[in-house]
């Protein structure tokens, strides 16, 4: 649960994409609204993050964006909600760029993948950002071989060196959850309604001005719903995780 000084309660999340890989699984349906027991995968992503502390969702969103709008309105169990709508694609960073925009005074915010689900204790993230100073903390877990998903590589301490795979037999591997610190977002060459890639430009332009990026791995589960194995699973974990905030 997240309390006391230095609260982080504000989550955007990336849920623009158009779900290639699971359109032969659920054709008719945005990646979010995926059913998964009954119920879609956003539900079951927002309740873990509202059970930790989390009390106000943007949700930056795209392809078939009116069907999770309609879904969710502007409130989810007591939740505020809103929206950062992508009328032409503007890729994950462009998303989060517009989903700045609906930002209040916020000076920290998580940021979270829409196909993604990552069992990340909040509390120890935030004293792991804290602790660093860092300006953008990042969930990491283990792969044994990763050829799926972007590679991660730290220092001693946790200081992101660089956002690429190396060879070897074990390496991290991005969970696709984020602390970011707003003030991070200065001084950029992109603005609201540029296409751009979280991955591939906003994190190669913070390495290279200097930035204070840290990586901390978690053991917890994760799934990737855009890929139809893990969609399989996906109502097992999700399932044992609830469990586990019970």
């Amino acid at each position: 649960m997240i309390s006391g000084r230095g609260a982080v309660t504000t989550a955007v999340i990336l849920a623009g994409g158009m779900g290639t890989r699971l359109s032969s699984v659920v054709p008719n349906l945005p990646k979010p609204l995926a059913p998964i027991n009954g119920r879609p995968f956003l539900e079951h992503q927002m309740d873990y993050w509202m059970a930790q502390g989390v009390n106000r969702f943007i949700l930056s969103v795209g392809y078939r964006r009116e069907q999770i709008m309609a879904h969710f309105g502007t409130s989810y169990q007591g939740c505020e909600v809103s929206y950062a709508e992508e009328t032409t694609p503007l890729g994950t960073g462009g998303g989060l760029l517009l989903a700045m925009e609906k930002l209040r005074e916020e000076k920290q915010f998580f940021v979270l993948n829409g196909d993604t689900f990552f069992e990340v204790e909040v509390s120890a993230l935030i004293h792991f950002h804290q602790t660093m100073e860092a300006a953008l903390s990042v969930a990491l877990f283990d792969v044994t071989a990763n050829d799926r998903y972007m590679g991660v590589q730290v220092g001693a301490n946790g200081a992101i060196s660089s956002f690429r795979s190396e060879p070897g037999a074990s390496q991290l591997a991005n969970g696709g959850v984020y602390l970011f610190n707003r003030e991070l977002f200065k001084h950029m060459p992109w603005t609201t309604g540029d296409r751009v890639s979280l991955e591939d430009d906003l994190f190669t332009h913070f390495l290279s001005s200097g930035k204070r990026l840290y990586g901390m791995v978690f053991q917890g589960r994760f799934i990737d719903i855009g890929v139809p194995a893990d969609y399989s699973r996906a109502s097992d974990i999700i399932d044992h995780i609830h469990g586990t905030l019970r």
